[in-house]
């Protein structure tokens, strides 16, 4: 089996569907009625002028989810402080039913055709907590997982890629790199890491695009 190049992918919007899709999920885990959530980041911006703030680099992302948390908690009469507590709350029950199917496909390609995969992300286990990706077994398909939570070290830092692709032991140019948020993108981009942007939005073409860099 070949080892000698890598699909490097973000977690949250990534490998799962973002938040801003499993509205109902959430609502449904939450015991909030139907509608309760209605900002719809990317999909609409229109209904999230705190993604607007993001995007423009006013806030971010982890401002952004901590915004998030806090206003819904208040929905359920509770305090939350932090983004572990809503992602646990909305997600924990069956992580299953939030990972993208494009996702797994691509997964099951990459590892049919021998390559590696990594994790590269910025609150893996700030957001999801360490005993999420216990509960899912599609992590043991990857090699490596660097996450800020521990590192310290965030993208678009030049060090966060670095670091995966000295884990990886692999030249950069045999890596491919997928995220959803442009200012990473633009992090690899300054680095000579070969790169999608992720259009969630349309991910299978996010992925087929991927995997052609790949040769795959």
């Amino acid at each position: 089996m070949r080892k000698d190049r890598a699909l490097i992918l973000d977690f949250g919007g990534v490998v799962t569907r973002t938040l801003f899709e499993t509205h109902d999920i959430t609502e449904k885990a939450l015991g909030l009625p139907v509608g309760s959530l209605s900002w719809m980041g990317p999909f609409d911006a229109s209904t999230d002028p705190l993604w607007v703030s993001m995007q423009k680099r006013e806030i971010t992302e982890r401002e952004y989810w901590r915004l998030r948390a806090a206003e819904v908690g208040r929905l359920l009469g509770e305090d939350w402080r932090d983004m572990q507590t809503f992602v646990r709350r909305a997600r924990g029950a069956d992580p299953e039913l939030v990972v993208r199917p494009e996702a797994r496909r691509a997964i099951r390609e990459v590892r049919e055709a021998g390559l590696r995969l990594a994790i590269l992300s910025n609150e893996l286990d700030l957001f999801y907590g360490a005993d999420f990706r216990k509960r899912l077994p599609l992590i043991e398909e990857f090699d490596v997982v660097v996450d800020a939570t521990y590192t310290g070290i965030l993208k678009p830092d030049p060090k966060a890629y670095e670091l995966v692709i000295a884990a990886l032991g692999l030249p950069r140019e045999n890596c491919v790199f997928v995220d959803d948020q442009r200012k990473n993108i633009e992090g690899a981009e300054a680095v000579a890491l070969p790169c999608v942007h992720f259009d969630v939005m349309s991910p299978e073409e996010s992925y087929d695009r991927a995997l052609e860099l790949l040769g795959v």
